[in-house]
């Protein structure tokens, strides 16, 4: 399990040092929509999120940051 803050704190990183903002959209009940250079994400509102969840999401993000972002 990966703890959500550590996530988004992994992405905030690697967006700056790419020099691309990283904005919150919206909020809904169950999921954060986030929006990165073009590209739109979402991200579970748990605490701990599932390895798998946040490799997928981190995969998703790979055209704006860089291949293989989720093993740094």
């Amino acid at each position: 399990m990966m703890k959500r803050r550590d996530l988004l704190k992994h992405i905030r990183a690697a967006a700056q040092a790419r020099q691309l903002e990283l904005a919150q959209l919206r909020e809904g009940a169950n999921h954060t929509v986030y929006t990165l250079g073009r590209r739109q994400f979402t991200v579970p509102r748990h605490s701990e999120i599932n390895e798998y969840t946040a490799e997928g999401i981190m995969k998703d993000l790979e055209d704006e940051l860089g291949k293989d972002l989720w093993r740094r």
